[in-house]
């Protein structure tokens, strides 16, 4: 995944099992490319003189790790799980925001060892033993926290000048040490979608990067991270720090593990590519909005698949589009089947939550679909009190310098008259939810032919809009919307100063 070029390079969000040639494999590390390379070699060694010991030692180094847990709050201890084949390496703590804050560094170099790789590394964790611990002091700010370790390669005869500096990263989320007190603003971290698509250790939820292309059905967090951070939150992040908003933060899983953090705020965001929701996920948070809690989803795709947590949130299941084969189907236990949400089976389509769904939306300017689109949102309400300040008129467009509406797209089913958009509320979209703007979009075939109940060629529309059902619920319905506040939009700037002032008080 190339955050240089996110609107055509991403894997698709609902996919086929597909056969494609080994030669495509991805390999998303240095150290996996040599776990997958070791088979070959070994035959290789058959024949070939055997190396010395000082040769072998001469090898690349490689230094990988993750830490114990995805959320901590201050007090806890990060555990960092490291393998490397260097002697000794040294981490750097920095919080990522409107700048990068180091934190905490090792004062000495911390003894390096190497551990195994197990063969279901990607389904149930590598079980590696704890190389460091730190304890989290109380003043360290909520935030996304990047760990950096480095080691000198050396490198012998594969290194011609001199050493140079490995290094690899891992994250983890503190929480709030008094949440609440300083923030009304949650920002929970698309985490379980991070998982879901990282391959390390063979598999993701995706067959297109998996070894062999076989698509995971479970992923373990409990393995060196990949993160999609940079390409999604923290853009929104550091617009919302320059002007001075104050947010706590949370990862996915914090809503099903610590639902008693919604009680502390009034407003809870949703940034980016936030696509894999577990049940209890879901429901603590439609629990809260009902009592008078209010939401924004400033992403799309959101709340796609429903996932199923294990080990305690340590790993997540997903069977996808292959919903047959999960276990839970077999039994008729449909609630908890892991599809996708908007499913006939399940009932309980994502609209119910954020007021559209990927269903009667897609993809614009990628996968195929709408290339030569604008990128950008046509106003449809321009008096609603979302739109104040923005100048914008009826049928005026906003956002396509920056593609605001991009990648993955959700939408409802709509009716239009005089001209304008309604929903029709067939699709499970609450009966509240206005229309403002919209953007056509629609889902690839080999995206959609899996759900039997998919109306061939058919186009939707990303609808932003809202709906009040308790608390307010706000959905921009776009991945992208973060790059118009990147880009510096100022209709994109006063509509998300308009939501977060309003439904944060």
């Amino acid at each position: 995944m190339k955050p240089s070029k996110p609107k055509t390079e991403r894997p698709a969000s609902i996919q086929l099992l597909k056969a494609v040639s080994a030669d495509s494999l991805q390999f998303s590390t240095r150290r996996q490319f040599l776990r997958q390379t070791t088979a070959a070699a070994g035959a290789a060694a058959l024949f070939l003189p055997q190396f010395s010991k000082a040769q072998d030692d001469l090898r690349p180094i490689f230094l990988e790790g993750y830490t114990g847990q995805v959320s901590y709050a201050p007090g806890d201890e990060v555990t960092f799980h490291v393998s490397t084949s260097a002697p000794k390496f040294t981490l750097e703590i920095m919080r990522l925001g409107l700048k990068p804050e180091v934190v905490w560094a090792t004062k000495t170099s911390v003894p390096g060892l190497e551990h195994s790789i197990p063969e279901k590394a990607s389904s149930q964790g590598c079980g590696w033993p704890v190389a460091l611990r730190v304890k989290i002091p109380a003043d360290w700010r909520s935030g996304y926290y990047e760990a950096t370790m480095r080691a000198a390669d050396h490198g012998g005869k594969f290194i011609h000048r001199g050493s140079r500096k490995v290094q690899s990263s891992c994250y983890f989320i503190v929480r709030s040490a008094a949440p609440g007190r300083d923030a009304k603003i949650l920002l929970q971290l698309s985490t379980n979608t991070y998982n879901a698509y990282n391959n390390w250790g063979g598999t993701s939820l995706y067959a297109y990067n998996g070894r062999g292309n076989v698509q995971g059905s479970r992923v373990s967090f409990e393995r060196p991270p990949e993160s999609q951070f940079s390409i999604w939150e923290l853009p929104f992040v550091q617009w919302a720090e320059r002007n001075g908003y104050q947010i706590d933060y949370a990862a996915n899983s914090d809503l099903e593990f610590h639902p008693d953090l919604l009680e502390h705020y009034r407003l809870v965001l949703s940034v980016g590519h936030d696509e894999y929701w577990s049940g209890p996920m879901r429901d603590n948070l439609e629990a809260w909005i009902g009592k008078g809690g209010n939401v924004a989803f400033f992403s799309g795709n959101t709340c796609c698949w429903q996932v199923r947590s294990e080990d305690e949130g340590r790993a997540l299941t997903c069977f996808k589009q292959n919903y047959f084969v999960d276990p839970v189907f077999a039994a008729g236990d449909y609630k908890t089947l892991s599809t996708a949400w908007s499913h006939h089976l399940l009932k309980r389509p994502e609209n119910g939550l954020t007021g559209v769904g990927f269903l009667w939306g897609g993809f614009h300017r990628s996968h195929g679909q709408f290339m030569e689109g604008s990128g950008a949102f046509t106003v449809h309400q321009p008096g609603h009190w979302i739109l104040e300040g923005t100048g914008l008129k009826h049928g005026d467009a906003f956002g396509g310098k920056d593609t605001i509406v991009g990648y993955e797209c959700d939408g409802c089913e709509l009716e239009w008259r005089d001209g304008l958009p309604f929903p029709t509320l067939k699709d499970g979209t609450p009966g509240s939810f206005t229309v403002l703007c919209t953007a056509p979009a629609r889902w690839h075939p080999d995206d959609c032919e899996w759900y039997e109940k998919w109306e061939r060629g058919r186009t939707g529309a990303a609808c932003l809009g809202l709906y009040t059902r308790g608390g307010t619920v706000f959905t921009a319905a776009t991945t992208d919307w973060s790059h118009g506040l990147q880009g510096g939009d100022p209709a994109v700037e006063r509509i998300t100063k308009n939501i977060l002032e309003r439904l944060a008080k």
